[in-house]
């Protein structure tokens, strides 16, 4: 359903992610004519695909799957039969072993023992009997709903390795949007081979573009453009001018220079620190200290290129054993056969978190290809020897942090740039929140809605624990002219 573009509407979308893009595509449909800004020279933000010698290189591993029919068409209508269903697979390496994960009962038992898997059974039953009054922290949330002891061998060395600080330190929030809907009796149903078919984190399939999720979000872009509207790449914002309360125009380096657009309208996916720092006039001082306070996650991939067709079976693996510092690792071959550049080769991802200009991160690219190679060889999954050549890709701002200040500088943060008329934050970094990439698209597309016929609508209700939100209403869909 289209319409004439809006005279005089000019709508800014910082950011080539999935919320962006998708905000952008939305209004297209519509007739509007936005302008997308994406820094990068490739679309997709956190989900984009990396290539390196005729090979992919997922950063992130991203599974399509949602329960959102809008998202679904979104992604069939984009890529049709390049987006197809995938079998997962995934392993947790721990005390030297390989748990499949959902876990097993049988295998759990036998490679930690009938004496700790008792110990297990008794700790789950006091955390049941006498749960902690407290529930605030990460430790707290887990423990009492699996046991101290399923805690600290499961939950605790994994989440600490990705984060970087004590599960004490990170808060439960992050707990209840990541895991609520797992249980000890959704594993139970998952060992014995009957998941719960909604429960995100233990779907058997899963949909995945041919050439990775950077395929889809290209497409995204060529749909943009084909339907008149524009997406600048390798261009970095650098500053919002303002008056009052309306944005009125935004400072963009280019290659060919620094530029400024006029507009009526933006959607920003930007880090929050990022934005809040460049909005002109200053932010309060309160307001400045608080988004500095909003830390994030990063991460690299170390792309290794093992020449092997048939490395290991596993989609994804995760590494609990502290003594090695990848945190998990890609197989791209089992997500999409596609993704490697040859057939005798398999093109790997070794994820190593980190926090940006920490020692990890400002390693060499030699250096840190050395390291993922003798950690792949630690861990039985390759010999050195079979290790063709190595990539590096950095990703900074890639997890937002639910540290135990996070909550009341998100806050401040969240109520001034609110106060902005014609200013909508969405995505993951916009909104400093874990989204999946389904939600992502669903705030990119209540922002849109929001612009188009001023719906309302609250792009913090999605992925919320307690307002949760997988649709948009009917009532922000806008009729060919019925703009407010």
């Amino acid at each position: 359903m289209t319409s004439a573009a809006s005279p005089g509407r000019r709508v800014i979308v910082i950011g080539g992610g999935p919320a962006g893009l998708t905000a952008a595509l939305d209004l297209c449909r519509r007739g509007e004519v936005p302008l997308v800004v994406e820094q990068a020279a490739s679309l997709g933000g956190l989900a984009r695909t990396e290539t390196f010698q005729g090979h992919r290189f997922d950063l992130g591993g991203h599974r399509f799957f949602t329960r959102s029919d809008e998202v679904r068409r979104l992604w069939s209508q984009a890529l049709g039969d390049d987006l197809v269903p995938r079998p997962r697979r995934s392993r947790i390496y721990y005390r030297q072993s390989y748990f499949h994960y959902p876990l097993r009962v049988l295998e759990t038992l036998t490679r930690l023992g009938a004496i700790e898997a008792a110990r297990i059974a008794a700790s789950w039953v006091r955390a049941r009997l006498w749960p902690s009054a407290e529930e605030e922290t990460f430790e707290q949330w887990v423990t009492n709903r699996f046991g101290a002891r399923l805690y600290r061998h499961f939950f605790q060395p994994y989440t600490e390795k990705v984060w970087g600080v004590s599960c004490r330190e990170l808060r439960a929030a992050w707990a209840a949007q990541r895991i609520r809907e797992v249980s000890p009796a959704t594993l139970l149903r998952a060992a014995l081979g009957n998941p719960r078919p909604n429960v995100r984190s233990l779907i058997e399939e899963f949909d995945y573009p041919r050439l990775g999720p950077g395929m889809m979000w290209e497409a995204f872009g060529r749909q943009i453009e084909a339907l008149g509207g524009r997406v600048l790449r390798g261009a970095e914002v650098v500053g919002l001018s303002r008056e009052g309360q309306r944005v009125t125009g935004v400072r963009v380096r280019t290659p060919e220079g620094e530029q400024c657009w006029p507009t009526t309208d933006v959607i920003s996916t930007m880090p929050l620190p990022a934005l809040v720092a460049r909005l002109e006039p200053r932010a309060p001082a309160d307001v400045l200290a608080s988004a500095r306070q909003l830390r994030h996650r990063d991460f690299l991939t170390v792309g290794l290129v093992v020449r092997q067709p048939n490395l290991f079976p596993d989609n994804w693996i995760y590494v609990h054993d502290p003594g090695l510092r990848v945190a998990r690792i890609q197989n791209y071959r089992n997500w999409s056969p596609d993704m490697a550049g040859s057939p005798a080769a398999t093109p790997i991802g070794m994820e190593y978190f980190c926090n940006e200009g920490d020692e990890l991160w400002q390693r060499s690219d030699v250096d840190l290809v050395a390291l993922a190679t003798r950690e792949l060889t630690a861990l039985g999954l390759a010999s050195g020897a079979e290790v063709e050549t190595g990539c590096v890709f950095r990703v900074p701002k890639a997890y937002p942090l639910y540290d135990a200040t996070y909550a009341q500088h998100l806050r401040t943060v969240r109520e001034y740039v609110g106060r902005l008329a014609n200013c909508q934050t969405v995505g993951r970094n916009g909104l400093h929140r874990y989204n999946n990439m389904d939600h992502s698209m669903l705030t990119g597309l209540m922002a849109a809605r929001n612009v188009l016929c001023r719906a309302g609508l609250d792009v913090w209700a999605v992925n919320d624990d307690d307002h949760y939100a997988e649709e948009i209403p009917a009532t922000a869909t806008p009729t060919p002219h019925g703009r407010s």
